[in-house]
Formats: C-alpha cells, structure tokens, sequence
C-alpha cells in the first residue's frame, strides 16, 4: 500500500520501491521469530503457546516469497528478452494501475470476510482502532517533522513518512488465519488495520501535499 500512497503524495517511487524491498526482506527473516516471541514469551492469553514456527514462516514464505520472487524473475526476464526501453515504456505503465486494482480488490474481501464481525463487536473493533488512529498520525507527523528539519527535499520525505506509517497488516492477516483460523478474535484485531490505515493514510496524502504547498517545499 506504501507504493500508493506514495505515488498519490508525489513522492520518490525509487525510493519507495527500495524500502519496500528491503522491508519486505527483513519481514522474511524476522516476522516468524519476532511473531513466536510476542505470542508465546509475551502473551499471557492462554491457548495460543501451542503457535507453530514452521505454520508463521510459511504463511510468511507464501506471502511475500512468492510475489517478491516474481516481481524479481519478471524484471530481469523481461528486460533480458525485450529491453530496458519496452520494459520501462510499456510494462510498467501497463502493470502500474493493477497495484490500486489489487488494493481495492483487497479492501472489498476485507469487508465482505469481516463484515459481519465488525458489526456485531463493534468494542472490539473501537479498542482496536483507537491506539491504531493514534499511532499513524503520531509516526507520520513526527517522521515528516524531522525530515523536514533535517533538509530532506519533499519527494523524499514523504515516502519515509508514509514508509513509517505504514503497517503490512496484510501479512499480519495471513498469518492471524493461517495459526489461528478466519473466524478467530486475532483475525478480526487483523483485519481493522487496514480498514483504518486505507483512510488515514489517504486523508494523510492530503495533508503532506498541503504542508508541502504551505511550505514551500522544493526537492
């Protein structure tokens, strides 16, 4: 999503892509680990110390594995087999729009898988989405803060802002109902958080760009 709201923000998608691959790459590494931590050493619910390492790592594998080592193979393929300039000129600009069709796509599952929950633990939902709503304007005021404080120009301050903000809450999905089912309390804590990171962080692209303009903020 980051790669959206960048987009949107005008900010530097180089930049963003690196970040994001990079991020992508330590989640890999550390989100199994990180993920038994939290939930056996930490947790104190009773239930879930039985999360199996190998069951995380795999939703872990599957979900970023997978498209990461495809975007991967496509791009040396294609480039190898068809040029940089038809790579450049013609694919990208044809598989750029299918990102927002992804995260709409992703966004109505959400919903219609959610729905009803939602609905009828609406507490829940509230508890959850609080600290959430906090939390991404607090990072993406503070980051954008410092940046600009420090000289970055706008392109690139504002992909750091929103790479801060962001959360890969559809990974944190994936795992939630791989460990412990699609019905389950964790899968719903899962799913609120893209459906209050999608409109934040909208309203959040509209507020960089006014802070640009108010600032006069060149690259």
């Amino acid at each position: 999503m980051v790669l959206i709201w960048t987009g949107l923000a005008g900010g530097d998608g180089e930049y963003c892509a690196i970040l994001v691959a990079i991020n992508s790459i330590l989640q890999m590494v550390l989100f199994a680990p990180m993920a038994v931590l939290f939930i056996r050493v930490i947790s104190g619910e009773s239930g879930v110390h039985d999360v199996s390492y190998s069951v995380v790592a795999t939703s872990v594998g599957v979900f970023l594995g997978i498209p990461l080592g495809a975007a991967i193979l496509t791009r040396f393929t294609l480039r190898w087999i068809a040029g940089p300039t038809w790579y450049d000129k013609v694919f990208i600009r044809f598989a750029s729009p299918w990102s927002l069709i992804g995260l709409l796509y992703t966004i109505l599952v959400l919903f219609a898988s959610q729905g009803h929950a939602v609905v009828h633990q609406i507490t829940s939902v509230l508890r959850v989405a609080a600290p959430l709503l906090v939390y991404f304007v607090l990072i993406f005021g503070l980051t954008l803060f410092v940046t600009y404080r420090m000289g970055m120009g706008y392109a690139l301050a504002a992909t750091q802002s929103f790479t801060a903000a962001s959360n890969n809450f559809e990974l944190a999905i994936a795992v939630a109902v791989a460990t412990f089912g699609a019905n389950s309390d964790q899968a719903l804590a899962a799913t609120v958080g893209p459906l209050i990171e999608v409109p934040v962080l909208i309203g959040l692209v509209y507020v960089v760009r006014w802070a640009g303009n108010r600032w006069s903020w060149k690259d």
